[in-house]
């Protein structure tokens, strides 16, 4: 398809198009509209609408200056790229500076490691006395006053609509108890 534009250099039109693909290339007119609105998504033939008439062209000179330009555009990244190479090649022979492996270096290393590990085990003894620490206690006891407040709250709202269902229906405390499970021992959390 595109050596019909690259060869004419002309601009055609869908039918004359399928006429020349069908005779010249050997490419049926069915699907010729199909590969050609394939060739306009992928930017390698042109269309533009004039009055009732669709029109296309592709010339060579496009397709070079494409490729030249994609061409362009690699060369520029592999540069950029090569230099970035270049520098993080210098940041690892600059950091390998002072690094060599010594009797100094391998004793201060295993010196490292031992100091993290007692660090790890102090951590874990730390964890143990968690429990024992002046901010978790406070805020324990934070919880718990929150909780006890709730708790009351709730016991009084208890006693109120026992109170309304006595007054309302004249039933006993001890009927209203007995029916929604409430213990006889049932009072504030002080």
């Amino acid at each position: 398809m595109m050596e019909i534009f690259f060869e004419t250099k002309d601009v055609f039109q869908l039918k004359d198009i399928e006429k020349i693909a069908s005779k010249d290339k050997g490419i049926t007119s069915m699907s010729v509209k199909e590969v050609l609105q394939s060739l306009v998504d992928d930017g390698m033939v042109d269309t533009d609408r004039i009055g009732t008439s669709n029109y296309f062209w592709a010339f060579p000179s496009k397709a070079l200056h494409a490729r030249k330009r994609k061409l362009e555009e690699l060369q520029t990244q592999f540069a950029e790229t090569s230099q970035k190479k270049e520098i993080l090649q210098k940041g690892i022979e600059k950091s390998k500076i002072g690094r060599e492996n010594t009797a100094e270096r391998a004793a201060l290393v295993k010196e490292l490691a031992a100091l993290r590990q007692k660090k790890e085990q102090l951590k874990a003894e730390i964890e143990k006395y968690r429990e024992c620490d002046p901010d978790i206690v406070e805020e324990m006891r934070q919880t718990s006053k929150v909780a006890k407040e709730a708790v009351n709250r709730w016991t009084d709202n208890i006693f109120a609509i026992k109170s309304w269902a006595k007054r309302k229906f004249g039933f006993e405390e001890s009927r209203i108890d007995k029916s929604f499970g409430i213990p006889e021992d049932f009072d504030y959390i002080d």
